[in-house]
């Protein structure tokens, strides 16, 4: 999903926890659904930016060689101001855009 596009807020919004919890009828398990997703999120991001960043590696020990990369600190600056994990993945619970089960839950259905 690209991240960069995503219409969720940049700052914290105040939500109300019975509508969040209302489609699983649970507030702990939509919150953990929403930290989860959350988890992935910044995994996601955190790999991308590593990606980016490497190319700007120095491998050299010599501290007399280290220069500021004005394009480095450019793309730092960006995923800096991008809205934060938690906040796409409360976005995404809201639009029913995230998958989830709960195994448990399942299995007792079964019996």
């Amino acid at each position: 999903m690209d991240y960069k596009k995503t219409n969720a807020a940049s700052s914290t919004v105040t939500r109300n926890m019975n509508e969040l919890s209302k489609e699983v009828g649970n507030v702990y398990e939509s919150v953990m659904i929403m930290a989860k997703r959350s988890n992935q999120i910044a995994v996601e991001l955190k790999s991308e930016l590593n990606k980016k960043l490497q190319e700007f590696a120095s491998y050299t020990d010599n501290l007399e060689e280290v220069f500021e990369n004005r394009e480095q600190i450019e793309i730092s600056k960006y995923y800096e101001r991008l809205p934060k994990p938690t906040l796409i993945a409360v976005e995404e619970f809201i639009n029913g855009e995230i998958y989830y089960r709960n195994p448990s839950k399942e299995q007792k259905s079964e019996d």
